[in-house]
């Protein structure tokens, strides 16, 4: 497992995403800034430093850097999510399955000890049982999103029996945070509607009310993904994914928690394609597999992320004038 008193070092690729700047943060936290190699295929506007400049399809360019950086961990967050992957399927395929490849190949090459990939909720479809949704199940994706994560499960668990890697993968639900931006993902309304609540008081939904969908704030997706890499390898029984739950909710839901602390903020509903997407997906999911395998427990419900999210963003509006 990470160990906070080892010298290994950790290099973050996708390290200027949405999930990558919570966790480089909380990975230097708690391993030490100069332990965390931060990368990306964009310069950051931040002191971001350490931080290399990363094209993940470069699988010589990432195994370079492995060698002369002495990386023994890897978190490849590098992905094109679901909306924007359905604006351009093949750039979506070829970052998401061949970034995971080069990276697997290149642990196989070097002295990688442990490597994080997530997949997501996107690899159930209209055939998977949307309530409660099971660690195994029919599985038949129609994005090219879902079909990427679903194909890159099967990789991951090839490389670990083929290969011995100690790959660890976690299906994120939707992800809502107040430090970075959304990532283009079909679950995004459920960032934004937190900014237009504060700065307009007026936002309209692109997926209709009642359309609930497994959702997670970032300080619990954060700890989740922390806890699983540093779990005992013995332990962990899943070699694909684990499902992973935190809160179920609907956009009239998260409109009326909002209300409650903003009364004369107005909701409207304008559903898009994304509506579709939206509809093929769990309304909750089992995470019992993580829960019995690593003790995984969520912190925040609905109301406590809620209340965690306008006190941050508004600390934030508030410090730079707006």
């Amino acid at each position: 497992m990470i160990s906070e008193t080892s010298t290994e070092k950790i290099l973050v690729i996708g390290a200027l995403g949405q999930i990558g700047k919570e966790l480089t943060e909380a990975l230097r936290n708690k391993y030490g800034k100069e332990r965390v190699i931060a990368s990306d295929i964009r310069e950051p506007d931040f002191d971001n430093a350490p931080h290399i400049t990363l094209n993940v399809l470069d699988k010589e360019a990432l195994i370079s850097c492995i060698r002369e950086h002495e990386i023994k961990v890897i978190f490849n967050l590098a992905a094109i999510l679901s909306a924007k992957g359905e604006e351009n399927p093949q750039m979506a395929w070829q970052i998401n399955m061949d970034g995971l490849l080069n990276s697997l190949e290149a642990a196989r090459e070097t002295d990688i000890s442990r490597i994080f990939w997530p997949s997501s909720i996107a690899v159930f479809g209209p055939g998977s049982p949307r309530q409660n949704t099971p660690q195994d199940c029919i599985m038949d994706p129609n994005t090219v999103y879902g079909i990427s994560k679903l194909a890159g499960e099967r990789w991951c668990a090839y490389y670990t029996e083929k290969y011995g890697l100690d790959i660890r993968s976690l299906r994120y639900p939707g992800l809502i945070g107040y430090k970075g931006a959304a990532g283009g993902g079909t679950t995004d309304y459920a960032v934004d509607i937190f900014h237009e609540a504060l700065k307009s008081g007026n936002f309209t939904s692109f997926l209709d009310k009642g359309t609930y969908l497994p959702m997670m704030y970032m300080p619990d997706a954060i700890n989740a993904t922390l806890r699983l890499m540093e779990a005992p390898r013995e332990t962990l029984k899943v070699r694909t994914s684990y499902n992973l739950a935190g809160i179920s909710f609907s956009p009239d839901e998260i409109a009326a928690a909002i209300q409650r602390h903003i009364p004369e903020f107005k909701m409207a509903y304008g559903p898009d394609y994304r509506q579709a997407i939206a509809d093929s997906w769990p309304q909750s999911v089992d995470d019992s597999a993580a829960q019995k395998d690593w003790n995984w427990e969520a912190a925040y419900d609905l109301e406590s992320m809620v209340k965690d999210m306008l006190l941050h963003l508004r600390e934030r509006y508030k410090a730079v004038g707006a």
